[in-house]
């Protein structure tokens, strides 16, 4: 756990005690603070109680009391209106804060010479592939490494800062919205695509949430492929860009190639677990990120090469005859689904679920690579009218759509891959895009399908 200075003594209003909420107030303790905990939720604020930590309904608390408010990433700051606790902090003028600004103070409390290095990964997506592939391309070169924040482990949840660790840390646009002095070595922005609108006010807010990321970081890189990240490539001083298209860039990612702006050419194609242009720029980040820390040409290569890969995330799992099953369960819109149905010249496509704004109009230039299309969840009707005369059917449920199209597939006679890529939330059946793949994945070994990896 890594201890947060600055507060000693004083009071610090913490609310929603989530995975980041119980991992802040730990944090704040144990350096001296006296965090005070509120939840909505009464189990939440059982286990707090349960640790010992002091519960106080902050609806009827002295806000002029503390000296910050900790705020989970889940509660709105802006829109679509503040959440009551930012309302309370403003009239006592106290700052309003997260988890990760709470480990940029951390870290700047240290003397300069015993400071970890630390990467930051944000985007719309690509960002937890990135930052896991980069987590292992250091860990392959020797380094002592710590990944975590928005992807598996709360940040401040992970060990306390050594001179020689480097932390790689997924950032979303909610985290970065509560951030004040986070000061990463390199900062990356992989791209962005119209997502979470309703939490930013609009496109230009969530443009503005990501770019928080570079306010004070080293290293910029940034993905341009969008003009959005083009834009806020010109507003960065020193911005390294990256794309996987024509145009100017200092990194150019194609499926399955990378020119790396220092003269090297790396060939991807042996690694099983990056197909894909998406994948390619993913990869890209993670090499310039691992130079840009001293990682070796040839260590850097070798770390991207031997990538096992991200469950949910273009996985892999499992084989049925001729035909490949593909679990992309993390591609919760269009954008994300555009990545993995362009790394096919033909699936079976199985989508559906709880729609975001556009649902699937920015992909019919692929509808022509859909062999046939399995619908499931509330999108199932409305993904249908827009597919048009592009082979589909409404399934309803992962196990009927998985059984459906490992048939059709079947029939074919050629190697063929049913693919989950929803481009849609998975909120209507599931609980998150995890359950979603697995639920996929339980349905794939089910028909009988030999695991991925199995001999």
């Amino acid at each position: 756990m890594i201890r947060v200075p600055g507060f000693e003594g004083r009071r610090v209003a913490v609310f929603g005690l989530g995975r980041s909420g119980l991992t802040a107030a730990r944090a704040l303790k144990a350096g001296g603070a006296l965090p005070v905990l509120w939840d909505d939720s009464v189990s939440s604020r059982m286990q707090a109680e349960a640790e010992g930590v002091a519960v106080e309904d902050l609806t009827a608390a002295d806000w002029s009391g503390f000296a910050a408010l900790v705020l989970s990433p889940g509660a709105p700051l802006t829109h679509p209106e503040p959440h009551w606790t930012v309302g309370k902090a403003r009239e006592a003028g106290i700052e309003i804060i997260g988890d990760i600004e709470l480990f940029a103070r951390a870290v700047a409390a240290l003397p300069q010479a015993g400071r970890p290095r630390v990467v930051a990964i944000t985007g719309t997506n690509g960002k937890s592939t990135t930052t896991a592939l980069l987590g292992w391309v250091l860990k392959q070169a020797g380094m002592t490494v710590h990944v975590g924040g928005n992807i598996g482990i709360g940040v401040l949840a992970l060990p306390a800062p050594t001179r020689e660790a480097v932390y790689v840390i997924e950032v979303s646009s909610y985290q970065l919205d509560l951030t004040t002095t986070f000061s990463p070595d390199v900062a990356i922005l992989t791209n962005i695509s119209p997502d979470h609108l309703e939490r930013h006010g609009g496109m230009e807010g969530y443009v503005a949430a990501k770019a928080r990321i570079f306010t004070h970081a080293g290293l910029a890189l940034v993905g341009i492929d969008e003009r959005w990240g083009r834009q806020v490539a010109a507003a960065v001083s020193r911005a390294r860009t990256v794309s996987t298209s024509q145009g100017p860039a200092d990194i150019r990612a194609a499926d399955g190639h990378l020119t790396t702006g220092e003269g090297h050419e790396v060939d991807l194609t042996p690694a099983r677990c990056l197909p894909g242009r998406h994948n390619a720029q993913n990869a890209a980040f993670a090499y310039a990120a691992a130079r840009a820390l001293g990682v070796p040409h040839d260590k850097a290569v070798g770390g991207l090469l031997s990538f096992p890969g991200l469950a949910h995330r273009m996985e892999h799992v499992g084989t049925l005859g001729r035909v490949r099953f593909i679990n992309d369960s993390k591609a919760t819109n269009a954008d994300a689904a555009r990545q993995a149905l362009s790394s096919y010249d033909r699936s079976w496509w199985i989508a559906g679920g709880r729609a975001k704004g556009g649902g699937i109009d920015d992909l019919e230039d692929l509808f022509p690579r859909v062999a046939e299309a399995f619908l499931i969840g509330e999108a199932a009707g409305p993904f249908a009218a827009r597919l048009g005369d592009t082979p589909h059917r409404i399934s309803g449920d992962m196990a009927s759509a998985v059984r459906a199209a490992a048939e059709a597939a079947a029939a074919t006679g050629r190697d063929e891959v049913v693919l989950l890529s929803p481009a849609a939330a998975s909120f209507d059946q599931y609980p998150d895009f995890e359950a979603r793949g697995e639920a996929f994945r339980a349905a794939v070994l089910a028909l009988g399908a030999t695991p991925a990896g199995a001999s």
